[in-house]
């Protein structure tokens, strides 16, 4: 059971209210009335963002149930607050809460790019599509002040770097500029992760995330102007969610995406708590129902974390939910898969002064 939410707290647009410990704490902290009736002021509860200078900013991974090796991610934690989000219970290893900490308490790299830069140009670095947005948004609110998107694009598109985003945030709009340069090259792809057409309940999932219509307007935006963009329809929930998957695949593909991914909902670790605590404070008389679908495409349990089965699920649900998507996509016109990037191009950016190449 999670911690109630603090009497002494303002919060609005969060999609959880409470701080549950993390996973590797060993003492958790309970409210106590001291005896005192003195009246407390009660505060909103604002975003903090401290500063990291790490040594480096490329994360290696060898999961088989992802189409890259490694990625980049400019901000820990994320202010759109989505209840479902995976990366939630990251925040463990900072000592903070994958709860209420996860969407206030958050973390910028501001030198990302010249640390990018560092890494790939290092004679033993070998060349493979990077991932940005692989964990938390790297378009989230606060990109509008730091702005470290814009120099690591910078570096990637110098070096002729391929590069796989993915966001749901409309600040990449910004970046549409740098990014039809490089789509030219065949050096990005974009997805943008819709998950409802519902407003409503995406304010309630997504609360701090730009709105449905404005989502199919960042397809819109970057697919008239040649960038490749795929739709993620990720995570599908049961009965919330998953009745809008043909609804969401279509409206995506007239604004202009051309290819579609699907992921069911995974709870791994803490974030199963805090979805199920959502579900009792925002569809209480459909919670029980959607857990149990659940747990029928996850093996009777909440999550299955096992590689091959964690992004698709398993059982009769999930193989209907699978085939349901694969023929509204083939109707649709989708391709089948996303566009090849090209990493021949990769190399040092001239410099001024260099000796100009005759062939």
């Amino acid at each position: 059971m999670l911690p109630p939410q603090n009497p002494d707290e303002i919060i609005k647009a969060r999609g959880t209210v409470s701080r549950p410990k993390g996973r590797f704490e060993r003492f958790e902290a309970h409210r106590e009335h001291d005896g005192w009736d003195i009246p407390e002021e009660a505060r909103r509860v604002e975003t903090e963002v401290a500063i990291e200078r790490p040594r480096s900013v490329i994360t290696r991974n060898t999961s088989p149930d992802v189409p890259f090796d490694r990625s980049l991610n400019p901000y820990r934690g994320c202010e759109h607050g989505c209840i479902y989000c995976f990366a939630r219970p990251f925040h463990s290893y900072l000592g903070l809460s994958p709860g209420l900490d996860f969407e206030t308490k958050l973390t910028a790299r501001p030198d990302a790019a010249a640390l990018l830069e560092r890494e790939i140009a290092r004679p033993a670095y070998r060349v493979a599509p990077l991932g940005i947005g692989t964990a938390t948004d790297p378009y989230q609110p606060i990109e509008a002040k730091y702005r470290i998107m814009p120099g690591i694009l910078k570096v990637l598109s110098d070096w002729n770097h391929p590069l796989s985003l993915a966001t749901r945030g409309s600040l990449v709009l910004r970046d549409r500029d740098i990014l039809v340069e490089m789509a030219a090259r065949r050096l990005v792809t974009v997805g943008i992760s819709l998950t409802t057409l519902d407003q409503a309940m995406a304010r309630s999932l997504e609360p701090r995330a730009p709105s449905p219509a404005t989502r199919l307007k960042m397809i819109e935006g970057l697919a008239t102007v040649g960038i490749p963009v795929r739709v993620m329809v990720s995570p599908v929930i049961p009965v919330l969610t998953e009745p809008e998957v043909e609804a969401i695949l279509k409206a995506a593909r007239e604004a202009g995406a051309r290819n579609a991914s699907m992921i069911p909902l995974r709870l791994p670790h803490e974030v199963a708590p805090l979805f199920r605590d959502w579900l009792d404070r925002v569809a209480p008389g459909r919670a029980a129902h959607v857990m149990t679908r659940v747990q029928a495409m996850r093996g009777g349990r909440d999550n299955d974390p096992r590689f091959g089965s964690r992004m698709k699920g398993e059982g009769v649900e999930a193989q209907l939910l699978q085939q349901r998507f694969r023929l509204a996509r083939k109707r649709l016109g989708y391709d089948e898969s996303s566009p090849a990037l090209d990493c021949s191009r990769f190399g040092p950016p001239a410099r001024t002064g260099d000796q100009l190449a005759l062939f």
